[in-house]
């Protein structure tokens, strides 16, 4: 088992200064808008590990893989978000992911490695499957 810590902390209006290993990241929204919102993070986090769960198994199976691209799309209720309503939820009500698999393989052989990329992913384990976050005040 191993832990991941990220710590987290308010800076101004909408940003948040995140420090995670060695790296530090901006997430803010406009007006100031100086780094991806919340929600662009989470598909970039989706987009990065499938990204590497795929170089992962080409170079296990000792695939060819000269691309792997994927464009995301997500749709969330933002009324809910700045509590403009109580109907509906604060995420992604869906998630539209189109992948660009170039290797040498079949349509058929490529839909077998993206479901094997898809269950050896973190993240999208994570998204699929109910995670208990526990909050609790320091």
């Amino acid at each position: 088992m191993k832990t991941v810590s990220v710590v987290t902390n308010w800076t101004h209006d909408l940003q948040v200064e995140a420090k995670a290993g060695k790296h530090t990241v901006i997430v803010d929204q406009p007006p100031t808008d100086e780094g991806p919102s919340p929600m662009h993070y989470s598909l970039i986090a989706l987009g990065g590990c499938l990204g590497t769960v795929a170089s992962i198994i080409s170079r296990q199976e000792r695939l060819n893989l000269r691309v792997f691209s994927v464009e995301f799309e997500g749709d969330y209720d933002p009324d809910y978000l700045f509590g403009r309503t109580t109907e509906g939820r604060a995420g992604f009500t869906e998630i539209r992911a189109k992948v660009e698999i170039d290797a040498d393989l079949t349509e058929e052989e490529k839909v077998a490695y993206l479901e094997k990329i898809e269950a050896r992913c973190p993240i999208s384990d994570n998204l699929f499957n109910n995670t208990p976050v526990k909050v609790s005040l320091k």
